[in-house]
């Protein structure tokens, strides 16, 4: 009955997360799949959402590290529970919030792997180099994503008007469904006008009309997929004489947001171009401003050397 009691509070929440804020699917599933284990784990204990105490939590994530779990993925069901008690306190299912008083996990911070600008450069010329269309494709979409430093479900996804007027920035539809811009640079868009009258031309000016899509394909929902690009990515880093497993699209993210700190962006603007909600995400990239500033010493103090 506790079980019910809470999975009854689970699913008014998870409407919340959909109508309120957006949430996608996947993110959906994530705190469903969290959540339940959370359930499971205090109907074991005789507790329903409502009785649940600070305790209670503290037990539970005591458990779910000795289990072995990482760090970063008990952190990340902290993060779901605090969300879902704060919504039952809110809409005054509880008089308290249990989870106010329970810290994140400790953990260490490992740097982002990134590639060298050489490294880019022969990816991008690996990808001009396919013939046909599929080059055309390729060099499209790495173009745009080293220009924007987007996600890859955002790049994958983007709609044909975005595109539409040749504009220089970006309008992108990000995580919780917000907005923002993102400039983008002379080569991806003399890309992206290459890539246009090939994708009509592909498609058919009937489906070119009906196609939504920049970036279409037969799949579900009628654009590139996700594993669609991985893949043609590692293609093409075999090809740029890479490691695939050294390459992938948030590897290329990786790489925006690093070589636009060395050449001295500042690191609220990167925030902003990456679509990070809390500037404390963006500055796992402060290593790369932190060698550039080592280097402008070494380079240009009277003493260094």
């Amino acid at each position: 009955m506790k079980g019910l009691m809470i999975d009854r509070h689970v699913e008014r929440f998870l409407e919340m997360m959909v109508a309120e804020r957006g949430a996608s699917p996947r993110t959906v599933d994530a705190y469903q799949r969290d959540l339940s284990d959370l359930g499971a784990f205090l109907a074991r204990r005789g507790k329903g959402a409502e009785a649940t105490e600070a305790e209670d939590l503290r037990a539970y994530l005591a458990a779910q590290a000795d289990a072995g779990m990482a760090t970063r993925t008990v952190n990340r069901r902290l993060s779901a529970l605090r969300q879902f008690f704060r919504f039952l306190f809110a809409e005054g299912l509880r008089g308290d919030d249990p989870s106010s008083t329970i810290q994140t996990v400790p953990m260490g911070r490992s740097l982002p792997k990134y590639l060298s600008e050489a490294e880019v450069e022969r990816l991008l010329a690996a990808a001009k180099a396919l013939e046909g269309a599929r080059g055309v494709r390729a060099t499209a979409l790495m173009e745009v994503l080293y220009a924007t430093g987007l996600r890859v479900s955002e790049l994958v996804s983007l709609p044909l008007a975005a595109v539409a007027r040749d504009q220089a920035v970006l309008v992108v539809r990000g995580k919780g469904n917000k907005e923002r811009m993102v400039p983008l640079t002379d080569a991806a868009r003399a890309a992206v006008r290459e890539w246009i009258p090939v994708r009509d031309g592909l498609l058919g000016d009937k489906k070119a009309a009906r196609n939504r899509w920049l970036f279409p394909s037969r799949a579900r929902d009628g654009h590139l997929t996700r594993d669609g690009f991985t893949k043609m990515l590692a293609d093409i880093a075999v090809a740029a004489g890479l490691p695939p497993s050294k390459v992938s699209p948030h590897v290329l993210r990786h790489s925006f947001a690093s070589h636009l700190l060395a050449h001295g962006a500042d690191l609220r603007s990167v925030q902003q171009m990456l679509g990070h909600a809390d500037i404390s995400t963006t500055q796992i990239y402060t290593h790369v401003l932190d060698e550039r500033l080592k280097r402008l010493v070494n380079e240009h103090h009277p003493l260094a050397g």
